[in-house]
């Protein structure tokens, strides 16, 4: 299935809540997802099936030069095809264009994403000890300067 990136929307919001659900533990409600589309320091993205299906969806916050990308998930029928890539590489054009910095927190443990991360530049800056509810697990902190 070819997909496109786009701003997410009202009508998005369903899905992207169902996706969030399967992929966060403990997820944002779908009345939170729906604040953050009218937050003006925040962007929410979506990568959009030709059906209008959400394959995936990205959250970055924004406040002066620095940059959190705060969420990031793709639906599980659609991971390692590039999904996460495309929505990343958008947020870091979006970095070079406008910010200083981008940040990220991301499980110790989820090798798949610290290493995509890396290859698109991210590096290693901290570590959250405790961070998750599960009492070992950490979370790293990384940063990609631009």
């Amino acid at each position: 299935m070819e997909y496109q990136l786009v701003p997410a929307d009202r009508s998005h919001l369903p899905q992207i809540a169902a996706l969030e659900r399967r992929c966060f533990s403990p997820p944002w409600s779908e009345s939170l997802l729906a604040e953050e589309l009218y937050n003006d320091s925040a962007s929410l993205v979506v990568a959009e099936g030709e059906d209008g299906t959400v394959l995936g969806y990205g959250l970055v916050r924004a406040v002066l030069d620095e940059g959190c990308l705060e969420k990031i998930a793709v639906d599980p029928a659609w991971r390692r095809q590039g999904v996460a890539a495309e929505l990343l590489a958008a947020f870091l054009r979006f970095g070079r264009a406008h910010l200083a910095f981008l940040t990220l927190e991301v499980r110790a443990s989820n090798t798949p994403a610290v290493a995509l991360y890396q290859k698109l530049g991210f590096q290693e800056v901290g570590r959250r000890r405790n961070y998750y509810r599960e009492p070992t697990e950490d979370a790293l902190l990384l940063t990609v300067e631009f």
